[in-house]
């Protein structure tokens, strides 16, 4: 049978809407001729989530979702049944948008409605209707930053995604009904298991590496061109000259005349989005000066993963490399594969984007030893600066009994096992290096490179034959720390600093 555009003949969880208080009586009258009927499949009313409310001074329970029954029917069946046993209700219309032609239906799917039905069932006292739209939660209204995106992997809200949002000083999932166009709030999220989701259209990660990615980008080029040593000074007089004309094809031709033929070429290949990542950078620069100059004092070697690689690859080549005064840095391509939700569309896709990954080999003063290393510098700075307790439970998170008012009789509450906020609970892969002296893979502080120091991610190999190996294993063990510590809504701060390890775009 075909299927008309006001699904009249497939089968929908439409909403009603009845008189307040009579949503019962209309489901009981649904069951009672269902099958008299035809084509009424179900009726369901979400009574036991409740609301508390004040009439004439007195505080009462109502139903959350007074008046409204959802009946899984066809369009024409539940139609007539309105029309002939029940002309009160209505079938809700979403609103009509500009760019349609018509009003639309409002329907939930049947997997959101399933997710529904289970968490009103189990858990409705703890659903809290809002008074303003969902899409007002996507963003903080004192920071201005994006809220994240999180998605419930378990229990009778597996699948649902929304905003970590933060109310007074507790922090709720909101998410939304869409048939209702309802947003709703569940407080102890963390009573849930849940993963940060990829903002597609404002991620804080990605919004925070925006300039660094800029700085990235032009250091990456000025290396990959073979400038080895000369790479800041020449950042620096980059900086300067756009910053009094921002102009990339000027500055293009700016190179050639000076003899960086190759340099320019590769400026005048840059798309539209990395040459506005620049622009956007000396816009910055010339609000204040001597940003970059201050902010990039130092270079050993570029961050873990960045979006770039600096030297041209081939089509078919996924490893290259680029000689340095003190080591050999290899930038190899990684894959890495995450979920992604555009807030506009409340819809998630699966994205895989191809970052950079630099590690550098050195040969140890013996002439016989290799290391490998990765640059955590300030990530792992601020790791080596926790001691006693404090570094004690940021690695170890052991498990502690928490309870509120356990005193109180009438709330019957009891002990429940709280995680610790710790690389443990959260970041396993890192708690692995950072405690198990058989991880091949370990944190350095200081490491020493030429004249220079920098707190290391490192394997030490001890043949030339081994570095194959070490290599795979510095890159996939530093890998899975950042997907780990950027997926969990945990570790905040931590979350901060690996914005200076993998340039997140």
């Amino acid at each position: 049978m075909p299927k008309d555009k006001l699904n009249r003949v497939d089968f929908h969880w439409f909403v009603v809407r009845t008189r307040p208080g009579r949503e019962k009586e209309f489901c009981n009258l649904v069951r009672q001729n269902k099958d008299k009927i035809g084509n009424i499949l179900e009726a369901y009313c979400p009574t036991h989530t409740t609301v508390d409310v004040r009439i004439a001074e007195r505080k009462c329970k109502l139903p959350l979702f007074d008046g409204y029954v959802f009946v899984l029917a066809t369009h024409d069946a539940l139609a007539g049944f309105i029309r002939d046993y029940y002309p009160n209700a209505v079938i809700r219309v979403n609103r009509k948008r500009p760019s349609e032609s018509r009003a639309t239906l409002s329907t939930i799917p049947e997997a959101q409605m399933r997710k529904f039905k289970d968490y009103n069932e189990n858990y409705p006292e703890t659903a809290i209707p809002l008074e303003r739209p969902y899409t007002d939660y996507a963003f903080n209204p004192k920071t201005n930053e994006p809220n994240d995106i999180v998605k419930v992997i378990d229990g009778p809200l597996a699948g649902t995604e929304g905003y970590i949002t933060k109310f007074r000083r507790d922090k709720r999932l909101v998410y939304h009904i869409k048939g209702l166009d309802l947003a709703v709030s569940i407080p102890n999220i963390w009573n849930f298991h849940v993963v940060r989701v990829h903002n597609a259209e404002g991620d804080r990660q990605t919004l925070g590496t925006i300039k660094e990615r800029a700085v990235d980008l032009l250091i990456g080029l000025i290396q990959g061109c073979g400038y080895g040593d000369k790479t800041l000074p020449m950042l620096y007089e980059f900086i300067e000259e756009l910053t009094i004309k921002p102009s990339l094809v000027d500055f293009c031709k700016s190179l050639y005349n000076k003899g960086h033929k190759e340099l320019s070429q590769r400026f005048a290949k840059l798309d539209t989005k990395n040459a506005e990542l620049i622009l956007n950078l000396i816009r910055y620069e010339k609000d204040n000066p001597g940003y970059v100059k201050a902010n990039w004092n130092k270079l050993v070697i570029r961050p873990f993963l960045t979006p770039t690689p600096g030297v041209e690859f081939e089509d078919d080549q996924h490893e290259t490399k680029i000689q340095h005064t003190n080591f050999t840095e290899i930038i190899r391509k990684v894959d890495i594969t995450e979920q992604v939700y555009y807030p506009s569309k409340e819809k998630e896709e699966t994205v895989t984007t191809t970052y950079y990954a630099h590690i550098g080999i050195i040969q140890d003063k013996d002439k016989e030893s290799f290391t490998l290393f990765a640059n955590w510098d300030y990530f792992l700075g601020e790791y080596f600066m926790t001691a006693g307790k404090a570094n004690e439970k940021l690695v170890k998170g052991t498990k502690i009994q928490a309870a509120n008012n356990p005193d109180n009789l009438e709330k019957k509450e009891i002990y429940k096992e709280k995680l610790i906020e710790s690389f443990h609970n959260y970041a396993p892969t890192l708690y692995n290096i950072l405690t198990n002296e058989k991880s091949k893979v370990k944190p350095i502080q200081n490491f020493n490179i030429a004249k220079e120091r920098l707190n290391v991610m490192a394997i030490t190999v001890t043949s030339e034959a081994g570095i194959d190996g070490a290599k795979d294993e510095l890159i996939n063990t530093c890998t899975n720390i950042c997907t780990e510590i950027n997926t969990t809504t945990h570790l905040a701060v931590w979350r901060r600093y690996l914005r200076t390890v993998w340039l997140h775009i």
